[in-house]
């Protein structure tokens, strides 16, 4: 679902989080040390075991449990982000080989672990992270400094406008180039339908990455997503005027919709499947290597299909177990 936050071409990024070059929430340390102890307490204890949210084979998702995890995640968006794709790192993220920043503490992180990995050896078996997606509650990006996008898009026109709404950020998704399948993308919707209903979320947000950072060579897909998913009045976002770029950048009735189609990352597609709209322009993140647009994800917009294709057992019994 970025919805979004870095996301490769191969797969996402999506609503994408935390870039040095942009301002982070200026959270104490101690405040720090506190989200971490309780990061997913949310006013309850910790379960003894995990939650499952969803399962495909041998694939699960599920939250976070420990900073250990959380770490593991970092490091995953590291090897995919800076390693596979064309991000550069500050000094600091080189030495410790992890994708982190302050908006980590106050977020949720889901996970997708096979628990059936190939074998290593002289290494003990155990599940393996092979997908993460970072979850951003509106209550808690409001005490902490606000949304991650904000710093690349002005969404404050679109909080203020639904006041009565709540507000989720997804962003920093990354897979493992060898599970970038249909059944990891399937699982990840599956936890994110779970998380949206366990937290009563309204509407999903986030950035959505296209791998590049010229517009022009990048024109059929950019102005393929200006023809679809056109926001009403009340849902539209730009991109802030000092990064902000067309995201038309042809004519759109020049451009052949099929091949702009195929350009598109499959979440970016997915995102398109369910029924989202689209920021009306785009920015380039020289750091990331990446082109990013907005995307916007009510709710009530969700095509009943989705919404009964994703409700499988396990995210019942999960949504059941936070009830």
């Amino acid at each position: 679902m970025a919805m979004l936050d870095k996301e490769p071409s191969a797969f996402p990024n999506g609503a994408q989080n935390g870039k040095s070059s942009f301002m982070t929430p200026d959270l104490p340390k101690k405040i720090l040390a506190a989200l971490r102890r309780n990061r997913l307490r949310d006013g309850r204890p910790i379960s003894s075991m995990p939650i499952t949210l969803g399962r495909v084979g041998s694939l699960e998702i599920r939250l976070a449990q420990t900073e250990g995890e959380i770490r593991k995640a970092q490091r995953l968006r590291y090897k995919v982000f800076y390693k596979e794709m064309a991000a550069k790192p500050d000094s600091h993220t080189k030495f410790t080989r992890r994708d982190a920043d302050a908006f980590d503490a106050i977020c949720d992180h889901l996970l997708v672990l096979d628990h059936e990995p190939p074998k290593k050896k002289f290494r003990r078996q155990e599940p393996r992270i092979v997908g993460t997606y970072r979850l951003l509650r509106q209550e808690m990006a409001n005490l902490y400094g606000g949304f991650y996008s904000a710093n690349e898009f002005n969404i404050q026109p679109i909080l203020d406008a639904h006041p009565e709404h709540r507000f989720l950020e997804l962003g920093r998704s990354c897979v493992l180039k060898d599970y970038r399948t249909k059944r990891t993308i399937e699982l990840l919707w599956q936890g994110i339908w779970a998380y949206v209903q366990i937290h009563k979320i309204d509407v999903m947000i986030g950035c959505a990455s296209l791998s590049g950072t010229d517009p022009k060579e990048l024109a059929e897909p950019l102005t393929f997503l200006s023809k679809v998913g056109k926001p009403p009045k009340d849902w539209k976002v730009e991109a802030w005027p000092h990064i902000r770029v067309p995201l038309a950048q042809a004519d759109p009735d020049a451009i052949n919709d099929k091949q702009a189609l195929r350009q598109l990352p499959p979440l970016l597609k997915a995102y398109m499947r369910i029924g989202c709209y689209f920021g009306e322009s785009a920015m380039v993140d020289h750091q990331f290597g990446t082109t990013d647009v907005f995307i916007i994800m009510p709710i009530e917009n969700i095509d009943p299909k989705y919404v009964q294709h994703y409700s499988t057992s396990h995210v019942q019994d999960a949504v059941a177990q936070h009830n």
